[in-house]
């Protein structure tokens, strides 16, 4: 007999439980209180709402859904599964393995499905406001009247913890004020986590909160109604703001012994709890890993309708092609992700000179790239004229206009994550600014960035202690450290406006993962030699920048002494270098603004620009001298701050800290003529207050 609506809906919602229940515990391993709670409000959204294509996954105009609560993984591989993408009854079965395609959380670009790499809370949240901010900017460059070929929205579940999360309030906070109005998010409202009840920790009255964030707000008070949640999704939809909808549920749910316990949370039911659960559903406990047939069918028809939905979309584009052929083609490269042709052609170079701050020339070049570039688009943490990040005459994004310079406010961490929701979304290169210090504050969004291989940028300014008067709270000294320990993250510490250029050139052209640029507040000079040689350079991450021609007779090939420099500190080793010639010391100067990208080279390479044979060597850097070891070698000299910096004007402190022409020479000619290596310690007076500081 034909199982009645209301009886294909439970199946269809206990598979979804089950095959969470089974995946943890054939591993062993995870998350199955969300899921049990979870499957009716997720199967609503990707039967009722979701427009969404299967068998296209990048289809480009889909809806995007974000699992938030990351750790509910098994629930997303489920419904992927179920509903036809490329994830088997294997693959669920192989669920935190090694190899699989269903990890421990969901990851972006592994699984297909998949919109955004989430598990640490709130990122998800975030990266969701940052795809409504790509699929607004987008439709506004693209969308003309009859033709709306950008029209999707976000979807997705959010914990209890996602909601506790700073990264989520920053970005519920903006996109209330922005009126993001495609978003709808339901939040997994069963009052436990990992240690216990939620009141716990928390008391506020949270959809108040959103509320005041001005968000469309909605409560659903038993998550197992699926006609109350279809109804306040409905709602949802119908609002102009973005949308939050408390949906009642209990975690665990069915499990005599665990449901409503945060014994439910991180741990496998056990086996005899999993048969008692299943029992309770009506169903076999025999059977692991079971898809009804009548479930399998029914579920399957996304597939149908997906290929129905794209191929409108489709025709839709062919309308568009034919009504707008320039539009629609500058669309499709946008959507493919390919570089527009000579972009490179663009970009600026400077003469040599007086020059200016690294992140002045930024601004600069990002200039002159919005135009044959137009999909860099983002912004600062309220630091825009600091920064110097704004497309100039290129409008803001506000709730009533889709104009290109973001104003973030001081929300680091949502700026972040919401520029690698803009990069998931695709269209856009985002872009992202704050001062170097303060990546501190955005770390957890880097490092999913990275993580993902996302093609995101970051400017991050006033990049040392040579910024000046604002103090240690301001001046970065252990940041780039840091985040060259960050796998997947390229740094870029330029030394000159041409060296920047060529920076911003590896943060357009190099898609295979983010890329930071360390930019001075301070003015440095423009050397003789980038304009020619840093385009190249820059992009193996390290190159000759000056060089002493050796001995007329031929002899001595090798340089006496290798300077190797970063950022503000190349010119001073040039200077140094060239005092040293008149001593009779041959110094090469080598350029390193990024380990990443030099490490890449080959060996040959490497070699020519740093000998081996020539082992006297001295590596400077306005920062903390960990890892400058391995470019140091054993008979070379380290020259950095391994403290905190101090409030002064900024080249009162260089010379306080000792990084000068001069001793950069004085440290280069102990070197040569007596042996000195190891790490430099700073000049006696470098602490002003050595002796108020206790300890």
């Amino acid at each position: 007999m034909a199982l009645t609506e209301q009886q294909l809906d439970r199946l269809a919602v206990d598979t979804i439980r089950t095959l969470a229940i089974d995946g943890v515990q054939q591993a062993s391993s995870g998350h199955p209180g969300a899921p049990m709670g979870m499957a009716p409000m997720a199967y609503v959204l990707w039967t009722r709402f979701l427009r969404h294509a299967p068998t296209h996954p990048d289809w480009p105009d889909r809806d995007r859904f974000v699992l938030s609560a990351g750790h509910a993984s098994m629930l997303l591989y489920a419904l992927l599964h179920l509903t036809g993408y490329q994830v088997t009854l294997a693959d669920l079965q192989r669920f935190r393995q090694w190899g699989s395609i269903t990890p421990g959380h969901p990851e972006w670009g592994l699984t297909p499905g998949v919109e955004a790499t989430t598990g640490p809370l709130g990122q998800g949240f975030a990266n969701g406001v940052g795809m409504a901010i790509a699929e607004r900017r987008l439709a506004a460059e693209f969308v003309r009247e009859g033709h709306p070929v950008v029209d999707h929205r976000v979807f997705g579940i959010v914990s209890d913890g996602d909601l506790q999360e700073g990264v989520a309030a920053e970005a519920a906070s903006l996109a209330g004020h922005l009126r993001l109005g495609r978003i709808v998010y339901l939040w997994d409202d069963n009052g436990i986590q990992l240690d216990g009840p939620t009141r716990m920790a928390t008391s506020e009255d949270v959809l108040a909160r959103f509320a005041a964030y001005g968000w469309h707000t909605g409560r659903v008070a038993d998550g197992t109604d699926l006609a109350a949640i279809e109804a306040a999704v409905a709602e949802a939809v119908a609002d102009p703001r973005p949308s939050l909808v408390a949906v009642r549920t209990t975690i665990g749910h069915g499990s005599p012994n665990r449901q409503g316990s945060q014994k439910a949370h991180g741990a496998p039911l056990g086996h005899d709890e999993v048969r008692l659960t299943k029992e309770a559903y009506g169903w076999d406990p025999e059977h692991v890993f079971h898809v009804p047939d009548e479930v399998a069918g029914y579920l399957s028809r996304a597939i149908l309708y997906g290929e129905e939905l794209v191929g409108a979309w489709e025709r839709r584009m062919d309308a568009y092609r034919a009504a707008h052929p320039v539009l629609a083609k500058e669309l499709e490269r946008r959507l493919d992700g390919s570089l527009p042709a000579a972009w490179r052609e663009a970009l600026p170079s400077w003469p040599a000179g007086d020059g200016m701050g690294t992140r002045n020339a930024s601004q600069q070049t990002i200039n002159a790239l919005a135009g044959p570039v137009p999909e860099l688009f983002g912004g600062a943490a309220d630091l825009a004229e600091s920064n110097l990040t704004d497309v100039k005459d290129g409008g803001d994004l506000t709730a009533d206009a889709a104009g290109r310079n973001v104003r973030f406010g001081v929300r680091e961490h949502a700026m972040g994550a919401m520029a690698n929701g803009i990069a998931y979304h695709g269209g856009f290169i985002p872009y992202v600014g704050t001062f170097l210090t303060f990546s501190d504050y955005m770390r957890g969004a880097v490092r999913v960035a990275a993580l993902a291989g996302l093609h995101v940028a970051y400017v991050w300014t006033h990049d040392s202690v040579g910024l000046g008067e604002d103090g240690p709270t301001h001046q970065p000294v252990e940041q780039v450290a840091a985040l060259r320990a960050m796998p997947g993250l390229r740094v870029l510490r330029p030394a000159d406006a041409n060296e920047t250029a060529a920076a911003w050139a590896v943060a357009v052209g190099r898609t295979d993962g983010p890329t930071a640029l360390a930019l001075t507040r301070q003015k440095v000079p423009t050397l003789a030699t980038t304009a020619e040689r840093a385009p190249d350079g820059v992009a193996r991450g390290g190159y000759v920048v000056h060089d002493e021609p050796p001995p007329p007779d031929g002899s001595g090939a090798a340089p006496d002494l290798l300077f190797v420099a970063t950022g503000s500190e190349v010119h001073l080793a040039v200077a140094a270098a060239e005092a040293l010639a008149g001593e009779g010391i041959r110094a090469r100067v080598v350029s390193l603004p990024s380990w990443e990208l030099f490490e890449e080279q080959r060996d040959a390479y490497r070699e020519a620009v740093l000998p081996s044979a020539a082992r006297r060597r001295v590596t400077v850097e306005a920062g903390v001298t960990f890892g400058w070891d391995r470019w140091a070698g054993d008979e070379g000299a380290i020259v950095g701050i391994d403290r905190f910096g101090a409030s002064a004007p900024g080249p009162e402190i260089m010379a306080r800290f000792g990084l000068t022409a001069e001793r950069l020479a004085d440290v280069g000619r102990a070197v040569v003529r007596d042996g000195l290596h190891g790490r430099v310690p700073l000049p006696s007076d470098a602490d002003p207050h050595r002796s108020a500081r206790r300890g």
